[in-house]
């Protein structure tokens, strides 16, 4: 693969391609100079966009990478990613072909990252009023009740947009993710920032404006709102059990587990004993009553801690030694 080798630092850009045809050549010819390798990923595209690309690319940036069966938007943006953490990339930027993401926001997305202020960078179309009305009814709604589902279930509270799939990454963090293990399919974003959390990892936002045109999404809300709920469900437990038990054991830890039980017991007691006592006395009320009402205390008091422990600097500047030890001599395909 032919580079530009004066770039520096090295920015990657990564391109999954499905059903994108008529809109990759568009969103090759807009990215810029500061990048210094792309690679279009054919997820087994029933269009072909990965010759097509082949057949009318000049520039020597470009390289495209063919997965034999189609793996989903996660599978082929890792696929992605090994090659560019493979090939020496710094920074790497994740964007879609369909023409939706203006690649001349790439300096934006990069510069947190190259500066150490940030480890993860993502779009968010919410931040201006006049991009949010011009969003289609259904996406705006999907994605507000999205983003709130993946501040409790990521940890991440003071983002949004969570589904936005224009982002950039520093290479160390790729080097020291479980990328194997990551959803390939839709729920891929949202399960990046629960793997970043688990890091400790620092994500900001970027504003950005989207252009909705002619094409489709491939995503079908009511076949993936179970998928996504159960995601969600299983990401929150993890999190909480690694990062409250496991790897730290706080305040906090105390206040989710007693305000569990207390709730639970104060539920279920009275739910036992409604309509034994007409009327309930004073005492069946208040052993019903108060540890249900210091329960729900105890567990907005852990939300209120858990707000507060969004990591709030950047992880890479500390990995280049360990990122390398753990990619191992000659090991250049470790993630």
């Amino acid at each position: 693969m032919v580079t530009n080798a004066t770039s520096a630092p090295k920015i990657a850009v990564v391109i999954p391609s499905y059903r994108v045809r008529a809109n990759v050549g568009a969103v090759l010819s807009a990215i810029g100079p500061e990048v210094s390798a792309i690679y279009v990923v054919d997820d087994a595209c029933p269009e072909g966009s990965g010759r097509y690309v082949e057949e009318i690319s000049t520039d020597p940036r470009v390289s495209v990478i063919f997965n034999p069966n189609n793996l989903g938007v996660g599978g082929a943006t890792v696929a992605g990613f090994r090659q560019a953490v493979a090939d020496g990339a710094e920074v790497i930027v994740k964007i879609d072909g369909d023409g939706q993401m203006n690649p001349a926001a790439i300096r934006e997305f990069v510069g947190p990252i190259l500066t150490g202020e940030a480890d993860y960078t993502k779009g968010n179309r919410f931040f201006d009023p006049e991009g949010v009305a011009s969003m289609p009814v259904v996406r705006l709604i999907g994605n507000a009740c999205l983003s709130f589902m993946a501040k409790l279930s990521t940890g991440y509270w003071h983002i949004f947009d969570p589904t936005n799939g224009y982002f950039a990454i520093h290479a160390d963090i790729v080097k020291v993710m479980p990328l194997e293990k990551i959803s390939q399919r839709y729920f891929f974003e949202t399960d990046l920032l629960f793997r970043l959390n688990i890091l400790t990892a620092r994500v900001v936002d970027i504003p950005m404006l989207s252009h909705y045109g002619s094409e489709n999404s491939g995503l079908n809300p009511l076949r993936e709102v179970l998928p996504f709920a159960w995601g969600h469900a299983r990401i929150f437990c993890k999190r909480i059990l690694y990062n409250y038990f496991i790897r730290n054991f706080s305040v906090a830890s105390l206040e989710l587990v007693l305000g569990l039980l207390m709730l639970v017991f104060g539920i279920v007691f009275g739910v036992v004993n409604w309509g034994t006592d007409a009327p309930a006395t004073a005492g069946t009320v208040m052993v019903a009553a108060l540890p249900s009402i210091l329960g729900i205390q105890f567990l907005l008091a852990f939300v209120g801690y858990d707000i507060q422990a969004v990591p709030r600097t950047a992880l890479h500047p500390k990995l280049t030694s360990y990122a390398e030890a753990l990619a191992g001599p000659g090991d250049e395909d470790a993630p």
